[in-house]
């Protein structure tokens, strides 16, 4: 709002009201100091800034560049004889590039470097192979690696202990065997006798002592299970073997317990990682004796292991097929898969066929099937390239179907009160695992086998259910309508279809079946959703077909859906027990719908939030639609439905602080309600935006940055305000600007930090005298002279505490620069809320050996002079500044004289007073010389003797820089120069002559 005076006019006052402005107020409380250099000894030099500006720009002349240009990019030439031209011929090139050093990573290319030299010899070194021999090895490299996109058994690994838990009571059957597990003593030398030793060892491991814990909690089952895990280790650590295998072969056994058949799964996946790190450690003991003289590489062969090694390995065999149940030795076996390679080339080809045959040999089918699913989890990491091994142990999976209706499974679920249902979904891990590796990277005319083997199998729902989820959503969309007609025909009571929906809607939020059968395939789905009555059921089906509405149709529609959500959820408060489901509707929701007025149309959206009544998810659920808001609404918005909306929102947020919401937290949903605020315009109806502010003001007052953005907002409304009226308000105009102001003088109280209300106060009353508010602007500066004194001497910067007067000083220096525009109350004399202001700064308790009100004085000089000239550096138009009111009156000049010397009295007396603590003395004398030479007028004598003595005393010990010292000094040669600086140059030649002596 300010802008530089280019004229010297100035509006004539009668002399009468100036000399009885200065009557009315005398000389403030500051002491008068008697200087060492006499009395009158300030006098301001009078300056002309437009003609300082003209100096200060550079002259400028027209260059011409010719070939030659700066940003033209550098060409090399490349000086190496072609083909077909003449040698020493060159290419073209800028007229510079001779001169242009040569890239030094440009020129070692010509293999040089140890990198280059290396890639040059294994070429040279790499026998020649053709196209087709190159296509083919790279195709089966990629057959024969898993790639990211496999979704590997750790991932599911989690989930399963999750979902399949149980309050049963569990029980570990422990064989202890006998002393004769100790290993040889290292006399025994006959090989026969430590083979018979450890056969000894394993018969007594079989048929030892046991010990039965029973009554175990799910939990200390876990915990019993990773105690073994433990005990594995430390017995490989400490050398004991034959310990090590019977903790594997023990743990084995467990698996053919089915006494608690719902956590069989969870089972199978605590015993199977101790599996796995028993076949890791045999694996790298046999890779590490490989290992001996030279580290053996990942794509070793046969022939690159030495014999210990390869007997060693032979040895864990054949004490594995020493074991004479089937179930463990088939895991064990299955855990050393991958140490077939130290022995025979094609011992993993050979291994997995019998191994898969072996599982036939298993009567319980779940347990059958999920030996098949671990044979396959290890297929897939040491030979994910066959496929046939994969596909037998489905099939026969498939086979074993049959016996689910068998008598001895029915006794069973019977007698542990299971029902079918139930008990397939017991199925659910390892079917959707042996079928993930088959549908991994597997064509599309796979799919359509798998389908017609489950219509031959009456189309069996847990079957269907794997299918869907294993193969690519690309296929399973494209046959959608089929699957929903597989899905009808499957029978209810073996398998829920609402899961089997769930499986097809999770294909579908991947990828989009075809267009004409997309409400169709909607409407189908949701038929037999909407059936299901188990809350917990719906809600997790629902949620997966929300994603399928969102994706591909109207708010019609998923208003719908939302509305037979809160029917199924409200009944008996079932929505208490889905609030993550829940949360997921929401998210989807606004994944696809960014059209807030759109959104908040819906009828049933917000009666859909009012479900989340907790409050920690109601404003979990509140952050995420606002979050949301923020990033994507593009424009300013002033439609009633999103506004009263965003209101309760915001409002919900707020409320949920309180004196235990930690500070990120307030910070968090601060930015967010500002980040709103922001977005709220009502173009140009200002009175509506103030309105606005207003309510919000009263809707958020816990939040102390939102109120300070709700200042700036107020603050930037007044200023766009003038900008419409280009400065000349009319009636109404000049009223709603002091309403503005008026908002921000009642609201700046309100808040707690001492720093925001000071800048605030300072920023608002800049505000007003841009609106020439002059009364409004005289109480916003007045008041925040009156907080100075409040100021705390140490501030919590970021958790620590740090001292505030670098912050304080920043606040004055601002503060100053903004006072030269000010002009003087007619009833409150000259130069007020400057005496004021210094009268603050010297009643301020700072710190101890500060030197902070004195900087605030030397800092206080230029201001004096800039109000001393006839024409001040910038001005807000329309509002009358000093120059206009005094007009350059001699009674006003030597009103701030008398101020200037009193300053630079109380300077000099700090400086006297520091003595001889040169380190913080010659800073201020240096600064209280610049402030001299810049603003004082050095024609009189004692000013420029006083200049004088402050260089001598800044430069008496050396601590001032040189280098700025001889910069100050050209700088004064230069302005000597100058015909009305001329009086400059007897001071240049004393400041020369005392810094040679």
């Amino acid at each position: 709002g300010c802008q530089h005076n280019t004229t010297n006019q100035k509006s004539e006052l009668p002399s009468g009201i100036i000399i009885m402005a200065l009557a009315l107020h005398p000389m403030s409380s500051l002491p008068t100091i008697r200087l060492h250099f006499g009395k009158r000894l300030w006098r301001s030099s009078a300056r002309s800034y437009d003609t300082e500006l003209q100096r200060c720009r550079p002259e400028a002349a027209l260059v011409e560049f010719g070939d030659y240009h700066p940003l033209k990019p550098i060409m090399v030439t490349d000086t190496k004889t072609r083909h077909g031209a003449r040698k020493g011929s060159t290419s073209s090139s800028s007229s510079s590039s001779s001169s242009v050093a040569p890239d030094p990573l440009s020129s070692m290319l010509d293999g040089t470097d140890p990198l280059s030299m290396f890639a040059a010899a294994s070429v040279i070194e790499a026998p020649a192979m053709s196209h087709s021999d190159l296509g083919r090895k790279r195709k089966e490299k990629e057959e024969e690696a898993v790639g990211p996109d496999f979704e590997t058994w750790s991932s599911k690994r989690g989930e399963i202990l999750a979902r399949f838990t149980t309050t049963e009571k569990l029980s570990i059957n422990l064989f202890m065997g006998s002393d004769r597990g100790k290993a040889p003593s290292p006399g025994s030398s006959a090989v026969s006798e430590k083979v018979r030793t450890r056969l000894e060892e394993l018969d007594d491991l079989e048929e030892g002592s046991q010990k039965e814990l029973l009554n175990l909690s799910q939990q200390e089952y876990a915990n019993r299970i990773e105690e073994l895990n433990q005990s594995l280790k430390e017995a490989w650590a400490s050398d004991q073997k034959v310990k090590a295998l019977k903790i594997v072969i023990q743990c084995s056994k467990l698996l053919s317990d089915t006494s608690v058949i719902q956590f069989y799964p969870s089972k199978f996946v605590l015993i199977t990682d101790i599996l796995d790190t028993f076949g890791r450690l045999v694996y790298d003991r046999i890779w590490t004796m490989c290992s001996d003289p030279r580290p053996l590489t990942d794509s070793f062969t046969v022939e690159d292991v030495n014999d210990t090694a390869k007997e060693t390995c032979l040895n864990w065999f054949f004490k594995i097929a020493s074991i004479r149940e089937l179930l463990p030795r088939l895991y064990v076996e299955a855990a050393i898969l991958k140490c077939n390679r130290f022995l025979n080339k094609c011992g993993i080809p050979e291994t997995l066929p019998r191994l898969t045959a072996m599982i036939r040999g298993i009567g319980d089918p779940l347990v059958a099937a999920y030996a098949r699913a671990y044979l396959c989890r290890v297929g897939m990491e040491v030979a994910p390239h066959l496929k046939d091994s994969l596909n037998r142990n489905f099939f026969d999976l498939l086979g074993t179907f049959r016996q689910v209706s068998s008598d001895s499974v029915q006794n069973q679920l019977v007698l542990q009160r299971v029902e079918v249902p139930e008990y397939l979904t017991l199925y659910s891990p390892a079917v959707n695992w042996i079928l993930q590796c088959i549908a991994y990277r597997a064509p599309e005319p796979l799919l359509t086998e798998m389908t017609e083997r489950c219509k031959k199998l009456g189309n069996n729902a847990l079957l269907l259910n794997s299918v869907m989820r294993a193969f690519r959503p690309e296929f399973v969309a494209a046959r959608a309508t089929d699957f929903i007609g597989m899905i009808k025909d499957c029978d209810e009571a073996g398998f829920p279809k609402h899961l089997l929906f769930g499986a097809l809607g999770r294909s579908l939020a991947c990828a989009d079946p075809p267009e004409s059968e997309r409400l169709t395939i909607l409407n189908e789905a949701w038929k037999v959703i909407t059936k299901v009555c188990s809350p917990q059921d719906y809600v997790i089906c629902a949620e997966i077909w929300v994603e399928f509405t969102c994706r591909h149709f109207s708010k019609r529609e998923v208003n719908t859906v939302l509305a037979d959500v809160i029917k199924h959820m409200t009944p008996d408060r079932a929505f208490e027990d889905a609030y993550p489901q829940l949360q997921s509707v929401i998210r989807k929701i606004l994944t696809y719908f960014h059209d807030f007025s759109l959104l908040f149309s819906m009828e049933r959206f917000l009666p859909f939030l009012d479900m989340f009544q907790k409050d920690s998810v109601r404003v979990e659920v509140c952050r995420s639609i606002m979050d949301i808001f923020i990033r994507h609404q593009e424009e300013p918005s002033r439609d009633p439905v999103i506004l009263n909306a965003m209101l309760h929102i915001c409002k919900t947020m707020h409320d949920s602080v309180n004196a235990l919401t930690l500070e990120d937290e307030k910070r968090s949903l601060a930015l967010l309600i500002i980040g709103f605020i922001r977005m709220v315009s009502f173009g140009r109806d200002f009175e509506q935006q103030l309105s606005f502010c207003v309510e919000a003001r009263a809707t958020f007052c816990n939040l102390e940055s939102v109120l300070v953005q709700l200042i700036h907002t107020v603050n930037q409304l007044a200023m766009e305000t003038s900008r419409v009226m280009r400065g000349n308000h009319s009636r109404k105009t000049a009223a709603f600007v002091r309403a503005c102001a008026a908002y921000s003088f009642i609201t700046i109280p309100s808040l707690s930090s001492i720093f925001s209300r000071l800048s605030l106060y300072l920023l608002s009353g800049q505000v007003a005298l841009a609106n020439q508010c002059l009364s409004q602007a005289d109480a916003f500066l007045k008041a925040a002279v009156s907080l100075l004194p409040e100021v705390p001497r140490s501030i919590s910067v970021e958790g620590k505490l740090r001292s505030s007067e670098s912050f304080l000083m920043d606040f004055i220096n601002n503060f100053l620069a903004t006072l030269l525009v000010v002009p003087d109350h007619p009833e409150h004399g000259v130069l007020y809320l400057v005496r004021g202001l210094l009268n603050m700064v010297q009643d301020y308790t700072w710190e101890d050996n500060s030197d902070a009100k004195v900087r605030v004085y030397i800092s206080a000089l230029p201001l004096l002079a800039a109000m001393s000239q006839e024409t001040y550096l910038y001005s807000i138009p329309k509002v009358d500044s000093n120059e206009t009111l005094y007009g350059g009156d001699p009674k006003f000049l030597s009103e701030i004289n008398k101020l200037s010397e009193t300053l630079i009295g109380q300077i000099l007396d700090h400086l006297k007073a520091l003595g001889r603590d040169e380190v913080r003395q010659q800073p201020l004398a240096f600064s209280l010389f610049g402030v001299l030479l810049a603003h004082g007028d050095l024609r009189n004598n004692k000013l420029s003797q006083l200049a004088v003595n402050l260089w001598n005393l800044s430069h008496k010990y050396g601590h001032c820089e040189t280098r700025v010292s001889v910069r100050t000094l050209e700088c004064m040669k230069h302005q000597a120069q100058q015909a009305d600086m001329t009086h400059l140059s007897d001071t240049v030649q004393r400041l020369a002559l005392q810094s040679r002596t």
